[in-house]
């Protein structure tokens, strides 16, 4: 790990093994301890946390990612890929996904892309925490409310979580995926190309030194990333090559979290 100081605080660059320290106040890898990580479809946890779950489990940190949905209906061409098509294709990548970061406990809610938001929150919510209870986390990877795409998967995640949490006793810290004004300014007007955001709503972007967690991947652990990423074809594909490398790398090698 190198250490860069910018834009008035400590950016955490890790090309290697991580450490145990904390610089300016942002947690280091080791300090996140056992991670539970929870997210809507598989390609989210990845995108917002590959790097930290590889950078940790590296380490000999226990990880644990958890898929709401198989994300069947995740596509643009439902007659190539009809739900049961594509979920099944989806377990797929996100099991090749895995063993590339090095999470050996993926586990799935089960529950319908798409419909996360209409269900009755209360089995959910009793389901996470119950797995709160089992794995014991040090950290809580997850959506803040913004869902950061104002995905109502996302933003469902994001309160059943929440709402679990408090039922569990607020085990552990809990921190949501975020991004900062930095990474909005560069890539903001390609998130509205890409019409990724699902309502008028924007994020508003996190200053620096506001954040819990501040990353920048680079080197073997980048590497590692998009190559997880990678295997998740159906969803990364089209925006890889559009993109190029270089791009596509700058665009995946920030990962940040706020404390909940």
């Amino acid at each position: 790990m190198r250490v860069r100081k910018g834009a008035g605080c400590f950016l955490l660059i890790y090309n290697g093994m991580p450490d145990d320290r904390l610089v300016d106040g942002h947690l280091s890898i080791a300090e996140l301890g056992t991670i539970l990580s929870i997210w809507a479809h598989p390609d989210d946890e990845t995108y917002l946390a590959g790097g930290i779950m590889a950078a940790a489990a590296a380490n000999g940190q226990r990880v644990v990612c958890v898929s709401a949905t198989a994300g069947e209906r995740g596509t643009d061409d439902a007659v190539l890929w009809p739900p049961e098509r594509l979920g099944r294709v989806r377990r797929w990548e996100a099991a090749a996904a895995m063993a590339v970061l090095g999470v050996r406990d993926h586990r799935w809610l089960d529950y319908p892309d798409g419909e996360l938001a209409k269900l009755d929150p209360a089995e959910p919510v009793a389901r996470v925490a119950a797995l709160l209870d089992d794995v014991a986390p040090d950290t809580i990877l997850t959506f803040g409310p913004d869902g950061i795409t104002f995905h109502a998967d996302h933003q469902t995640v994001s309160s059943w979580v929440g709402a679990a949490w408090d039922l569990a006793g607020q085990p552990g810290r809990l921190l949501h995926a975020t991004v900062t004004d930095e990474h909005l300014t560069t890539w903001g007007p390609q998130y509205e190309q890409w019409q990724v955001y699902m309502t008028d709503e924007r994020p508003v972007g996190i200053p620096a030194d506001r954040l819990a967690v501040h990353y920048l991947f680079d080197g073997e652990l980048l590497d590692q990333k998009l190559a997880a990423l990678n295997a998740m074809h159906t969803q990364t594909a089209t925006v890889a090559t559009a993109l190029g490398v270089d791009a596509y790398r700058a665009l995946n090698a920030g990962e940040y979290f706020v404390a909940a």
